[in-house]
């Protein structure tokens, strides 16, 4: 079954971390653009990070740059997001995608809620 599945969401302080995790499982992520999204409450689903797997070049939205990393281990084929200085507007459901042509991939998403 080909599948991705995010992990690592919950609860947190402003100024605090999390990562966020995404296990792919079904296919190798080699070879795809691999991205978190996240959606707020009323919102639309914005793309906040991707990472293109043949050269790891990395892009960020400019609501989360500087404080969200992306990265990847090939040999786990798992995606990673590493969250800092959490503000109560990150707030939102974070999906994990890959997409190689016409193959587009999602998983079921993660809360991530930042509350003092």
């Amino acid at each position: 079954q080909l599948q991705l599945v995010e992990s690592g969401g919950g609860l947190v302080q402003p100024g605090g971390s999390l990562r966020l995790s995404c296990a792919a499982s079904g296919f190798r992520l080699d070879y795809y653009v691999i991205g978190w999204f996240r959606q707020a409450p009323g919102k639309e689903r914005e793309g906040i990070s991707c990472m293109t797997t043949s050269d790891d070049s990395t892009y960020y939205a400019d609501s989360v740059k500087g404080r969200f990393t992306i990265s990847r281990d090939g040999g786990t084929n798992m995606v990673y997001l590493q969250m800092n200085s959490l503000k109560p507007d990150d707030t939102a459901v974070y999906y994990c995608n890959a997409r190689l042509l016409s193959r587009d991939y999602w998983g079921q998403g993660t809360q991530v809620t930042v509350s003092s």
